[in-house]
């Protein structure tokens, strides 16, 4: 009987702060680091050796780093773990040691022992786009990413603060505002057009504008 694809609970997690491992010392954990760096997390290195990449980090002390190969213990207490190296039974410890723990673990390119994936994501501020292909094809899931980093420039992050900017001063004159008005009135064309013009308060004003229209004609 063919074994059915497992099928993933997208999330966010929070990592500003917490305490996080990666297991391995080469090219694929140091992106995995970077991500996690980018991401505001504690990272913390277990590995006898270091890319150069890495070397750079530690000399900046924008991570730790425990120099020995990876030990039964060394998940105690931390948020997230991911195993990067190149031996599957280091890797396969790190995600018994993560079941020991109740640490969510993720194994590179070895879906089956992960607790959780790492899409292919891109960002623009506080708006975050993600693709996965549940592990089936991390190369697919990088060539939608890339096609989406294209059409999602920069002035999606100025769109973001207007938007939150927008939804407080909404609530402190006490606007009711439900999400399919919101829908409506963001104009992602007329928006991040604006935006890319450099202007800010113009497309402020036009979603305004949009919002308190329609909830005038709700109210007629």
């Amino acid at each position: 009987m063919k074994k059915k694809p497992v099928a993933y609970y997208p999330a966010f997690l929070n990592l500003n702060g917490r305490h996080c491992i990666v297991v391995g010392g080469g090219s694929v954990a140091l992106r995995k680091v970077n991500a996690l760096l980018d991401f505001g997390a504690l990272v913390e290195v277990i590995s006898p050796r270091l890319c150069a990449g890495l070397k750079q980090l530690q000399q900046q002390k924008k991570l730790t780093v425990i120099g020995r190969r990876f030990q039964a213990g060394d998940l105690q207490g931390s948020f997230i773990a991911i195993a990067a190296t190149a031996s599957p039974q280091t890797n396969a410890l790190v995600a018994a040691e993560g079941l020991r723990y109740s640490v969510p673990v993720n194994v590179v390119d070895d879906p089956a022992h992960c607790d959780f994936i790492l899409p292919s994501y891109c960002r623009r501020g506080s708006v975050t786009v993600a693709v996965s292909t549940s592990g089936m094809g991390p190369a697919l899931a990088r060539k939608i990413r890339t096609k989406l980093e294209k059409e999602i420039g920069p002035e999606y992050e100025d769109l973001a603060v207007i938007v939150k900017d927008i939804r407080t001063q909404l609530k402190k004159e006490k606007f009711k505002f439900s999400s399919s008005r919101w829908q409506q009135a963001l104009d992602l064309d007329s928006l991040t057009g604006l935006l890319r013009e450099g202007h800010k308060t113009e497309a402020k004003k036009l979603l305004l504008d949009r919002l308190k229209q329609k909830d005038e004609k709700e109210q007629a």
